[in-house]
């Protein structure tokens, strides 16, 4: 993993400030550089290991919400695998501008300093010494890209159909729960044809405090009418895990790309491949368990 002190990162020339609405503009009517085999390419960075030793060992990590009423739900990196075109969006068009000498981002760059963040967040880190309006309209532009990619290459997760069948068939509830713009979020959740499936999206920029803060999920669970000690999270960024777990929550971590190390330190309950990971349905199967002995026991 690449440490952000060690790499040297200039401020952005001044004197391209004014080039990059054009070739933003240029790279929204030119996506050839952009092809499915590339999004294919794009490097899992996580470590899934079927040997990886349980989080905990008194049973299933999610036996304590049993019996279980909601599930919460990341979009970016959660529902879909979307960093890949994240991660190509910043990296030309910080490029573009003369982020870090010209040199384009790595992928260690991106998973420890942009995923899972908010705008006025990556504001402060990437374009610090940019007046305000130009840097959230540089990031205006890159969600514009990020989108015109979305809508040509997403995939849904692995499992994604099969688990929302699960939840429906025990009609649990549920929420989507996102740092992005509403744009970004409504875009990815039609495109995934769940529009139906959830009962509210929390958008982080209409809290208090986004993630890593707790206020997101805290709202999800107070419109929902639902305790925390009966519903748990799907994230797959460090910010997320931190957010679900501050709300009171258990956080199963999808490792997609960040490493399987990263989210468990950050307090995932244990991490998995994709939704169709044996791990998860053990996991569920134990919690079913758990709250059947519960429930004849009264």
């Amino acid at each position: 993993m690449v440490s952000f002190a060690s790499i040297q990162l200039p401020p952005p020339p001044h004197h391209q400030h004014h080039h990059h609405h054009t070739l933003v503009s240029a790279h929204l009517h030119q996506t050839t550089m952009y092809q499915p085999n590339r999004f294919k390419d794009f490097p899992r960075m996580s470590s899934i290991s079927s040997n990886a030793r349980p989080i905990h060992s008194g049973g299933s990590s999610l036996a304590s919400v049993a019996p279980l009423e909601a599930i919460l739900f990341d979009i970016d990196g959660t529902l879909c695998d979307s960093d890949p075109l994240h991660f190509y969006a910043f990296r030309d068009m910080l490029q573009e501008i003369g982020f870090n000498g010209g040199t384009p981002i790595t992928e260690e760059f991106f998973i420890k300093n942009i995923s899972g963040k908010h705008n006025e967040e990556l504001r402060e880190i990437l374009l610090p010494d940019w007046e305000i309006q130009r840097s959230r309209k540089f990031l205006e532009d890159k969600e514009a890209l990020f989108r015109r990619l979305a809508s040509e290459q997403l995939q849904p997760m692995k499992g994604l159909q099969k688990l929302c069948k699960w939840i429906e068939d025990r009609g649990l509830r549920r929420a989507a729960v996102t740092n992005a713009p509403r744009s970004n979020a409504e875009l990815l959740i039609s495109m995934l044809g769940l529009s139906d499936f959830f009962e509210i999206l929390v958008l982080a920029s209409e809290c208090d405090r986004v993630k890593p803060f707790p206020d997101p999920y805290l709202k999800a669970l107070q419109e929902l009418d639902i305790s925390h000690k009966h519903a748990f999270v799907f994230e797959d960024s460090v910010s997320g895990i931190k957010a679900g777990m501050g709300a009171g929550m258990p956080v199963v971590g999808l490792g997609t790309r960040n490493p399987e190390q990263l989210l468990i330190e950050a307090g995932a309950v244990f991490v998995i491949a994709d939704f169709d990971d044996p791990k998860l349905w053990t996991e569920l199967e134990e919690m079913e368990i758990k709250a059947e002995a519960t429930t004849t026991t009264k």
